[in-house]
């Protein structure tokens, strides 16, 4: 089971909601003071698995060997598969730095999922973290009224990051790997 937190605001204000809402675009290109996120492509691979090959990034996360190139590999097919992979660049010298993803887009629920999220540790400490689930959620929340993190039970350096940005504990449900 995945702890569930659910954001329906940033910061201190809600977001409007609006009366027209266009068709949810899950790999937009976003842009912050620190860094920029774009859609993932087959040829970011190398660069983000530089990235990912560091095992203390995966040490809380419930698939702690991801750091291996045959495991990475088979998460980045995933994400480039599940049509809603972002790839995270730092604005001042363009070098990769992570990824997070949008997921399970449900209009009916006004709500979609932002996870799979990992960032260099060299960018770890909040304010890259921070600015990426501000962009992500400033988009989310031009469609949806609810953005929900499931989070591994274990990933309490995941979870306080959560917290910081706004998201309240509603829960546990299987993650979309059934955990």
């Amino acid at each position: 089971m995945a702890v569930g937190f659910k954001v329906s605001s940033i910061g201190r204000f809600r977001l409007p909601t609006y009366n027209v809402r266009m068709s949810f675009d899950p790999q937009p290109i976003l842009k912050g003071e620190f860094l920029e996120l774009r859609p993932l492509r087959q040829e970011d691979f190398h660069a983000l698995y530089t990235v990912a090959s560091d095992p203390l990034i995966w040490e809380q996360h419930p698939v702690k060997d991801r750091w291996r190139e045959e495991v990475f590999r088979k998460f980045f097919r995933e994400s480039l598969e599940s049509g809603g992979a972002l790839i995270a660049t730092d604005s001042r010298d363009g070098r990769v730095i992570g990824s997070s993803r949008f997921h399970g887009y449900d209009p009916g629920k006004s709500e979609i999922e932002i996870g799979w999220t990992f960032l260099a540790r060299s960018h770890w400490g909040g304010l890259y973290n921070r600015e990426m689930k501000q962009l992500m959620l400033r988009h989310a929340f031009q469609f949806v009224n609810n953005v929900v993190f499931l989070i591994s039970p274990q990933n309490l350096r995941s979870q306080r990051a959560v917290e910081k940005i706004g998201g309240v504990r509603v829960g546990s449900r299987p993650d979309a790997g059934g955990r």
